[in-house]
Order: structure tokens, then C-alpha cells, then sequence
């Protein structure tokens, strides 16, 4: 009988878990993507051609300069940006006589935006180093890679 009890108490241990992997930081998508945010904001400060302009004021900027003229609202959301950030990055542009600013005729509680003469000079003149901020981002990557990676980040925007 004491070895039934034995064989019993064996056979019923249970299964080990698998091992849990521990939590690390580094793996996880939300830091990966502020280190990668934070590489590309260096790079964009140091290549763009303008110190004193921000990836959200070019963001803005090139957007103004595609549409023609759009409300404060609608340039928000073409570039991603809720209401009270939309409205710092305006108003700093609008303080460097980049973009101006009237009543919609439609709509008084509606405000359009967009680019003065100069600020259409500044993001020509920005336009054309876009291009280089984003090969000089992507560099540690393989051409495919680098393809891939745009298609996947723009799947979860």
C-alpha cells in the first residue's frame, strides 16, 4: 500500500509551466517606437535646413502647402494632432509670420489657415531636405526592410 501511495503522489504532480520570460522594456512596442521617435525628431532637427521649425510645424506646413487653405480643424486631423496641440503649432507659426489666419465666410466660428509668401519660401525650401530625413532614418535598415517597415506603420495609424 505505501507504494501506491507513492506511485499516486508521483503520478499526479502536476506539469511544470513554461518558463515566463521576463518583462523587459526594451521589447516592448511603445518604447521601441518613442526611441525610434525621438532618432527621427534628431534627425529631422539636424537635416530639415531650419532649427527653428518642428516635425509638427512642417507637418502642418506641407500640408498648407498642398491644400491651399484649410481650416484649423481639418489640417488637425490631415496631420494628426489634437485641438490644443493644433493651436500651439499655429500659433508659433502665425508668431513667425509663416501662417495667416481669417474668419471662414461660411462659418464664423471656423478659422482658415494658410501659408504666407514667406512661409511658402520656407517650406519649398524645407520640402526639398524631407526626402533625405527620411533615407537618413531608415539607413540601418535594408532597402525591403525599410519598405516594409512604412507599410506596417501605416497599417496602425
Amino acid at each position: 500500500m505505501a507504494g501506491s501511495v507513492a506511485r499516486r503522489t508521483t503520478e499526479q504532480k502536476p506539469a511544470r509551466a513554461p518558463a515566463v520570460r521576463p518583462y523587459k522594456i526594451e521589447e516592448q512596442i511603445g518604447y521601441l517606437l518613442r526611441r525610434a521617435h525621438q532618432r527621427a525628431t534628431s534627425i529631422f532637427q539636424t537635416a530639415i535646413g531650419d532649427p527653428n521649425t518642428t516635425p509638427t510645424q512642417y507637418s502642418s506646413m506641407v500640408k498648407l502647402n498642398e491644400y491651399g487653405e484649410l481650416s484649423q480643424n481639418l489640417l488637425g486631423r490631415l496631420v494628426g494632432m489634437d485641438k490644443a496641440t493644433m493651436q500651439g503649432v499655429i500659433r508659433r507659426l502665425k508668431e513667425r509670420r509663416l501662417v495667416e489666419s481669417r474668419p471662414d465666410p461660411g462659418d464664423a466660428r471656423r478659422t482658415l489657415l494658410r501659408l504666407t509668401t514667406e512661409g511658402q519660401r520656407l517650406t519649398h525650401r524645407l520640402m526639398v531636405n524631407g526626402p533625405a530625413v527620411s533615407r537618413e532614418t531608415l539607413k540601418p535598415l535594408a532597402p525591403e526592410d525599410q519598405r516594409r517597415l512604412v507599410e506596417l506603420l501605416a497599417r496602425i495609424v
